[in-house]
């Protein structure tokens, strides 16, 4: 089950999304499902279309299936989600 405490050893893509935070003020509000990930960049799906927003300089707004939300600074995202995944998993890292 997704939590707060270990939501970055999940898959992202699916879950719905606020850009919380950005370098760029149009990317700030954007809201959506994710749709891609990659190690820069999170593909996010919006009613205006598809919208790509890079990690490093972001902060996200996730809403997790169990209706809790969490904020994640993209900084501790930019690996490929498949390495994301599988070094939080052997560190041990909530």
């Amino acid at each position: 089950m997704i939590s707060s405490q270990n939501v970055l050893r999940h898959e992202l893509i699916g879950m719905d999304i606020l850009v919380s935070g950005a370098a760029n003020p149009a990317q700030r509000g954007l809201s959506g499902r994710v749709i891609d990930e990659t190690k820069n960049l999170l593909v996010i799906e919006t009613p205006r279309g598809v919208k790509r927003i890079q990690k490093m300089h972001s902060t996200f707004r996730l809403h997790l299936p169990s209706s809790e939300t969490v904020e994640i600074d993209g900084s501790v995202m930019v690996l490929a989600p498949e390495k994301r995944i599988n070094l939080h998993e052997k560190k041990r890292i909530p």
